[in-house]
């Protein structure tokens, strides 16, 4: 029999060639993202420091085995004469077998099939596992139905159709999981903050001990080909005890992180946003009196379908045979807008250096025929190369028009990688609309009559937004990537604005209610 080590030397070989048979995309379609062995091995390590003093035999379940990670990393940190049972899960067939080819030998079983198809059999005491990061959109209709289903089952609690595959996995897993068994899972740190994970945090915090959150820097990216931060989550099953704390750590190791803390379930319970206790403040960030979105509606910016076709440079609008009154005027992506305030020519075009033009037409393709043949020409080549039926401009009619967005007069970035200075405010006095790159901001009704004159203040106000604020109610990916959505956008705190606005208490009453 081969020894560990040469199996796993064995299991990394097939890993790469299996890697190879897919694409990145396919892979990111499966969710199929490769432990590594170092970080197997270290939450082995760290599973066996909490189960070292239990006695009796350990019972090893990996749901999502792919060629043995942590198998291979129990089987080097747990004692062989205390292993009872493994038993690995692996959906797609040639993981499964390379898995039991390598591993059966060393007590693995492995099921080549759905985890969440399985029939319940056995309880295990350790689950050690990356579940599949499969996005909801490759989910089906039919399979979060089901889905949905097994997780009421085994938690009593419902997920959101916007979950990824991991969360159906982990709370499936409940009823796998034997009464004071450990578990632990690497998964997407997007939980912690996202509407979605919601469910998740009430399962963590009401149904079992939740012992350990270490989140990684989203700098540090664990996969190679996953651009998304991952954090390790470890419970027991067995129901909280009153006045019990959870240890939340940040950066560095999971045994030796860079900041670590301990956290009342209660403070969990209250914070929506669990990423903002990982930043080492340990009660969540004291709600502002007053918020954006009290003072302005946030929208995303318009979805084209397809900006290459959609937004041509103005420059090329004759030479192209698009008619001025098919048009509108659309801001550049962040990168190339230099200019944080932008102002207007006579036409109400933005002065910018690329001004560029938005297809937005609703006349009916007979019109266009009689009226401007050169645009549809230009048309016609767009259907040719089936852009009208791809998934937005196939539900709109006709295809070639948009969705309607006013110009705003400030707009916020929607994402960045800087921590100086993640997102940028725009001060827009033009007529231009702008693609969903950007977060927009109108304000709301006795705000916009102030505006006219304090808008210059009102623009500085929002540029000192601080950093750490956004960072607080946005969410960040792999590689250092900071998103923030219009409703995150819309909990960063405003009380400065309304000095700025002058919108006396008395008003402010009538206003908010």
């Amino acid at each position: 029999m081969s020894s560990i080590l040469e199996c796993e030397s064995a299991r990394l070989a097939q890993q790469s060639r299996l890697d190879q048979l897919k694409t990145a995309r396919e892979r990111n379609k499966w969710g199929q993202f490769a432990t590594p062995p170092a970080l197997s091995l270290e939450i082995a390590k760290y599973a066996w420091s909490k189960l070292r003093r239990r006695d009796g035999k350990f019972r090893f379940l990996d749901p999502a085995v792919g060629t043995g990670s942590f198998f291979a990393a129990f089987r080097q940190t747990f004692p062989a004469n205390r292993i009872d049972l493994a038993t690995g899960i692996e959906l797609d067939s040639a993981f499964a077998k390379a898995a039991a080819s390598i591993w059966r030998p060393h007590g693995l079983r492995v099921i080549q099939g759905d985890f969440t198809k399985q029939a319940f059999g056995a309880k295990y005491n350790v689950i050690l596992t990356n579940p599949p990061y499969v996005r909801h959109h490759h989910i089906t209709s039919e399979d979060k139905q089901r889905l949905g289903d097994l997780t009421y089952e085994a938690t009593g609690l419902k997920l959101s159709g916007l979950a990824g595959l991991y969360c159906y996995f982990m709370l499936i897993a409940h009823e796998w999981l034997a009464e004071n068994g450990l578990a632990v899972w690497l998964i997407p740190s997007e939980f912690m903050d996202v509407n979605y994970g919601d469910t998740v945090k009430r399962y963590l915090t009401e149904q079992v001990s939740l012992i350990h959150v270490h989140r990684f820097c989203p700098s540090d990216v664990q996969f190679d080909d996953a651009l998304v931060s991952s954090a390790v989550v470890v419970f027991a099953k067995r129901k909280p005890s009153q006045g019990q704390s959870a240890i939340f750590s940040f950066g560095g190791q999971l045994a030796n992180p860079a900041e670590s803390f301990r956290v009342p379930l209660e403070v969990l319970k209250e914070t929506k946003k669990w990423s903002v206790i990982n930043r080492g403040n340990g009660n969540g960030r004291k709600k502002p009196g007053v918020v954006l979105g009290d003072l302005f509606a946030v929208k995303r910016g318009i979805a084209t379908g397809n900006n290459a076709f959609f937004i041509v440079p103005r420059e090329r609008l004759r030479q192209m045979g698009i008619p001025l009154a098919c048009v509108k005027p659309i801001l550049p992506s962040p990168r190339f807008l230099c200019e944080e305030i932008i102002e207007q020519d006579e036409d109400g075009w933005p002065l910018i250096e690329k001004s560029l033009a938005l297809v937005d037409c609703r006349l009916s393709e007979e019109q266009i025929q009689r009226k401007w043949s050169r645009f549809w020409d230009y048309l016609e080549d767009g259907m040719r190369r089936e852009v009208h039926s791809g998934y937005l401009t196939s539900r709109r009619s006709p295809w070639y028009s948009q969705e309607q967005r006013d110009p705003a007069p400030f707009l916020c970035t929607y994402m960045g990688r800087s921590r100086e200075r993640p997102f940028r405010f725009i001060w827009n006095k033009s007529t231009a609309t702008a693609a969903n790159v950007y977060l927009l901001l109108y304000p709301r009704g006795f705000v916009a009559k102030k505006l006219k004159q304090r808008a210059a203040r009102v623009f500085e106000a929002l540029r000192s937004i601080s950093p750490q604020d956004f960072f607080s109610e946005g969410r960040v990916y792999g590689g250092g990537l900071h998103k923030m959505e219009p409703a995150e956008l819309m909990r960063l705190p405003a009380d400065g604005l309304m000095e700025i606005l002058d919108l006396e208490p008395e008003r402010q009453l009538a206003f908010f209610q």
